[in-house]
């Protein structure tokens, strides 16, 4: 049976790899820069980018053809105009957004950070403590469940800050690092999106157009976010019945009879043991620096927002700069941390600045990423990609089905967010066109319609690999990227199927509260009925 599979598998792959090259064949022949723009060409190079990836299992090299497919349609297949169109206007570009920059100051700085808690022993320290309190896998799950939970400001703040806080303790009770990025992924982007006081709140107010309070609009939209809810309900209702299925199951039972957290031989965030790690450390010397942390990037993010100027709590946090902010409230974190250690003498001054080049290198490889999938966007940005999927949304036919309105919606953001790997991408094309249609028409139909979009566009966002929010998940549980991606995806599906449904039934009810409570009783009979083919965790 296994042989039989491999071939099958090998098959599907060779079949791909065919398709891929007739696509790039066929666009030199029948294409030329004008009238790839605006059609379904612009949303080839991340098709194949992201189906190299799950077929190579080799994600740097599949997001450059990605990105060289889109320079290639952009040019008419000129070389000189490939090349200018990739490290130009794409890599070039990328990096001199002073956004981009920011996030990937905030992703050093937070290296650093992680480098010097452990070096330092807090993290060694809270894991022993962690240990004596939490006895299980289940607990394990939970308490990485709730402090994702409790970090609900950024996606980005909560990916990294996660992961270095709860990896010592799932490592110790034998949960894969696949089940560990799931959980951070799963209560970053899921959980900010129903957070009133957040970047993503901040983010989706700003799309609002018109006269309408787009915070006011973010928090009626937040009981009609069934992915989001559904996805926690799972989490916990996984965690709860020690059962897994699909890809992941294989990962949970490696880790659980053979000790191994990370099952493919790929293994670039593998621990190989510090010697150098102090053994005057506590779990102050990791508590202190997090919470540090927390209350810095709050502040710097309200700061951004002009909250010192006069601005109010929830206006500044709609107005801030998360990247800026985020930035700005690391480095100080950064420095408490540096003032903590040297004050209590856990690390010199020459062990501090050791850390500095050592937490830059563990964040090579996710700016790396990051940076290519940056640049896949700018290329399908530049054939207009997200104007190519708007203009399918406005078409008249659809307000025809006015009711199964907010289904289609959702299912248009899943596969834009999924294409371009940016969910406020996908807020920023959706969620103006859903404001204009329902305006001082219908007010709950454009509040459930406005969810939709925020639910699919974080469910196309939760499966794609080459999402900025699915990388960090994976340097946060220092997992292997397509790892992360292969174990999700099925869990992701099972919800964005459930909360398809859940938007047929609200687009009649127009009320969240039946089809929230049929959404869970079909996911916790779905679970029950896949996670028999799973492995029982002990």
């Amino acid at each position: 049976m296994k042989t039989t599979k491999d071939i099958i598998l090998k098959i599907i792959k060779i079949v791909a790899v065919c398709w891929i090259v007739f696509v790039v064949l066929l666009g030199a022949f029948t294409t030329n820069a004008d009238n790839v723009q605006l059609t379904l060409w612009a949303l080839v190079p991340p098709v194949i980018a992201i189906m190299l990836a799950l077929i190579t299992k080799e994600v740097y090299s599949s997001l450059f053809l990605g990105i060289v497919v889109g320079g290639l349609l952009y040019s008419g297949y000129s070389f000189e105009g490939t090349i200018n169109h990739v490290i130009n206007d794409g890599i070039i570009t990328v990096l001199s957004d002073s956004y981009n920059v920011g996030i990937l100051v905030f992703l050093v700085l937070l290296g650093i950070l992680v480098s010097l808690m452990n070096r330092a022993g807090g993290s060694a320290a809270f894991g022993e403590w962690a240990s004596s309190h939490i006895k299980s896998r289940v607990g394990a799950q939970l308490a990485t469940i709730l402090l994702g939970i409790l970090i609900f400001i950024d996606d980005y703040f909560n990916c990294l800050t996660v992961g270095s806080v709860m990896r010592p303790v799932t490592d110790k009770h034998k949960i894969s690092r696949a089940k560990l990025a799931y959980l951070i992924d799963a209560t970053a982007a899921p959980i900010c999106i129903i957070a009133p006081v957040s970047s993503w709140a901040a983010a989706v107010s700003g799309f609002v157009p018109g006269q309408q309070n787009g915070i006011a609009l973010f928090v009626s939209t937040i009981p009609y976010n069934f992915y989001a809810l559904l996805t926690i309900v799972m989490m916990i209702a996984l965690a709860a019945s020690k059962r897994d299925f699909g890809p992941m199951a294989v990962h949970e039972k490696n880790a659980i009879e053979k000790g191994d957290l990370f099952t493919t031989p790929d293994r670039p965030y593998a621990e190989k043991g510090d010697d150098k790690v102090s053994s005057k450390g506590k779990v102050i010397d990791l508590v202190i620096p997090v919470v540090a942390l927390v209350i810095c990037c709050i502040l710097g993010m309200i700061y951004t927002g002009g909250f010192f100027s006069g601005e109010s709590f929830i206006d500044s946090f709609a107005n801030s700069d998360a990247s800026v902010g985020l930035v700005i409230g690391s480095f100080f974190g950064l420095f408490i941390t540096l003032l903590l250690y040297l004050c209590r003498k856990v690390l010199s001054f020459k062990e501090c600045m050791e850390c500095v080049p050592e937490g830059f290198k563990s964040m090579v490889a996710p700016i790396l990423i990051l940076t290519f999938a940056w640049s896949l966007k700018a290329m399908t940005d530049s054939l207009g990609a997200k104007e190519y999927v708007a203009n399918l949304v406005m078409t008249g036919s659809v307000s025809q089905y006015m009711n199964l309105l907010p289904a289609v919606i959702f299912l248009i953001a899943v596969f834009l967010s999924f294409a371009t790997g940016t969910s406020w991408g996908t807020f920023g094309i959706l969620i103006p066109i859903v404001v204009n249609i329902f305006d001082g028409v219908d007010y709950t139909m454009m509040i459930i319609s406005m969810s939709a979009c925020m639910a699919g566009a974080v469910c196309g966002d939760h499966c794609s690999p080459i999402s900025d929010t699915t990388i960090m998940s994976s340097a946060g549980a220092q997992c292997n990227h397509l790892n992360h991606v292969s174990t999700q995806i099925p869990y992701a599906l099972v919800c964005a199927f459930i909360s398809c449904l859940c938007y047929c039934l609200v687009g009649f009810a127009k009320n969240p509260v039946l089809p929230l409570f049929a959404g869970v009783a079909v996911m916790v009979f779905l679970s029950f009925i896949l996670s028999r083919y799973g492995k029982q965790s002990s």
